[in-house]
C-alpha cells in the first residue's frame, strides 16, 4: 500500500464524525491528527509480509498523541525504513508540514533503515531510496543510510538517531530511573488566555498586593541564574481555589474593567461562573519554592535556578524536588547526557531547534540521589552554574557511571544537536 494520508487536525473535524472515529479506531488519542487512524486502518489491511509506505507529517513518531499508533507498530509490525524529508520541497509546493516516508511491514521486527534528506537536494531521493530498500548501511550520493536496532519500543517515541547513540541511551534507561521517578517533579507555568490583561509591570498592576505575583518570562532566562525583568501576573487564585469576587475591591474593578476580553476566551465560555480565571490554575506557594526553570524552544539546554523569586510563565517548564539538591540537579540537566535524551526523543522545530517540553524532560534518566554520595553531590553543585561544558559533562558522566566510550558518544551527539 502506498499513499499520502490527509492531514486534518481534530478541531477541523465535526464532533459527531470525530466521535465515530474514536469509537472505531484505538489509535485516536489526545489531539491525534486524522492521518493517525489512516495508518491504523491501512495497517489492519496488510496481509503477512505486506508493506505500507506513506509519505506523511512526522510529528506522530515523537509526540504524545502518536503513542497508541507507535505501540501498535511495535507489537505487530516491523518498521522497515524511515526517510526524513524535513526542509525538503517534497510536494512541489510549500506545505505546513514536516514530512517523512515511513515503510512498515507485517512481519517480525528487525533493524530499521534510516536516512535524512534534510539539507540535501530532492534529486538525491532516488539514490537514497535504493539504499534504504537495500536495508544495509551505506552512503547513497551524499546521504548516509543507517541501520538501527531498537527504534520502536512499546509506545515510546522512536529513536532515529545515529546507530551508536541508541544502545547508549537504552542501556541508561535499563539501569536508571526517569527524572520524576528519581524524586523530581516536572510542571509548566501559567497560561492566562489573555496575557495583555493579566500580565504587566508588577508595580503597576492595579490590584491588591495579595492579588499579583512576580513573573518569570522566557527573556529572563539568559543563563544559570535568574534575573527578573519586573513583570508580574494578576492572580485570581489562592492555594485552595478561585478567589470569590467581592473580597478585594481593586481586583474586582480590574476584572470588571476587562470583563469583555476575559469572557471572550474559550475557558470562560466553558466555565461561565469562573469567567475571570486564568486557563491554568496558579498555585501561589510555588513562588517561594526553589525551582529550575527551562524554556521550551531552544538550540541548547537553558536551565535556570530560581531560589524562590517568581511564578513561571506558560512557555517555561518547572522542575521541583523535595529531596534533591536543585543545584546538583541543575548540573545534570545542563549536561550533554540530559541533552542527548531530549534531542533523541523530541520533535525538532524549523532550524533544528529543540523542544524542552515536559514529555521530553520526563524521558531524561538520572541517578538516584541515594547512590551519589555527599562528595559527588558537592561536585555537581560546584559545576551547576559553570560556563565550562566539559567540566559539567566530566562530573555528570562520573555520576552516571558511564564508560569512556559511551560518554564520548553521547557528548559528541549532544554537541551535534546544539543549534
Amino acid at each position: 500500500m502506498v499513499g499520502n494520508p490527509p492531514y486534518v487536525r481534530q478541531e477541523r473535524i465535526q464532533a459527531a464524525l470525530l466521535s465515530e472515529y474514536r469509537r472505531r479506531f484505538q489509535t485516536i488519542f489526545d489531539r491525534a491528527d486524522l492521518y493517525v487512524p489512516f495508518f491504523e486502518r491501512s495497517l489492519d489491511l496488510l496481509v503477512p509480509g505486506g508493506a505500507l509506505a506513506f509519505i506523511c507529517a512526522n510529528r506522530w513518531v515523537k509526540n504524545r498523541y502518536g503513542g497508541p499508533l507507535r505501540a501498535l507498530i511495535a507489537a505487530d509490525f516491523h518498521l522497515a525504513a524511515y526517510l526524513n524529508l524535513e526542509g525538503v520541497d517534497a510536494f512541489g509546493e510549500t506545505v505546513d508540514a514536516y514530512p517523512a516516508i515511513t515503510v512498515i511491514r507485517r512481519q517480525r521486527p528487525g533493524p530499521t533503515a534510516v536516512a535524512s534528506l534534510s539539507g540535501h537536494p530532492l534529486g538525491e531521493l532516488v539514490n537514497v531510496v535504493e539504499g534504504v530498500v537495500g536495508g544495509e548501511p551505506s552512503t547513497s550520493g551524499s546521504v548516509a543510510v543507517s541501520c538501527i536496532e531498537g527504534v520502536t519500543h512499546r509506545r515510546d517515541p522512536w529513536l532515529l538517531e545515529e546507530p551508536e547513540v541508541v544502545p547508549c541511551l537504552r542501556a541508561i534507561e535499563q539501569r536508571l530511573p526517569s527524572l520524576e521517578a528519581a524524586g523530581a517533579k516536572v510542571g509548566i507555568g501559567v497560561a492566562t488566555g489573555a496575557d495583555r490583561v493579566f500580565i504587566g509591570a508588577l508595580d503597576s498592576l492595579p490590584v491588591e498586593t495579595e492579588r499579583k505575583l512576580p513573573l518569570a518570562m522566557a527573556a529572563d532566562l539568559t543563563g544559570p541564574e535568574l534575573t527578573l525583568s519586573g513583570r508580574g501576573v494578576v492572580n485570581p487564585w489562592t492555594d485552595s481555589g478561585l478567589v470569590p469576587l467581592g473580597r478585594f475591591p481593586a481586583f474586582d474593578r480590574f476584572v470588571a474593567d476587562n470583563a469583555e476580553a476575559l469572557k471572550r476566551r474559550h475557558v470562560a465560555k466553558r466555565s461561565p461562573d469562573a469567567w475571570y480565571r486564568t486557563i491554568d490554575r496558579i498555585t501561589p506557594s510555588l513562588v517561594g519554592m526553589p525551582k529550575l526553570l527551562i524554556p521550551d524552544i531552544k538550540g541548547a539546554a537553558t536551565v535556570t535556578f530560581d531560589p524562590g523569586m517568581s511564578y513561571p510563565h506558560h512557555n517555561l517548564y518547572v522542575v521541583t524536588s523535595e529531596t534533591w539538591s536543585l543545584r546538583a540537579l541543575q548540573a545534570i540537566l545542563r549536561s550533554s547526557i540530559a541533552l542527548a535524551f531530549v534531542s533523541a526523543y523530541c520533535v525538532r522545530m524549523a532550524g533544528g531547534f529543540l523542544r524542552f517540553q515536559a514529555q521530553y524532560l520526563r524521558r531524561i534518566r538520572v541517578p538516584k540521589l541515594s547512590t551519589l554520595g555527599v562528595e559527588m553531590v558537592a561536585s555537581l553543585e560546584a559545576v551547576s552554574a559553570s560556563s565550562d561544558q566539559a567540566a559539567i559533562d566530566g562530573v555528570v558522566c562520573r555520576a552516571y557511571g558511564l564508560s569512556e566510550a559511551d560518554a564520548t558518544t553521547l557528548v559528541a551527539f549532544a554537541a551535534r544537536s546544539r543549534v
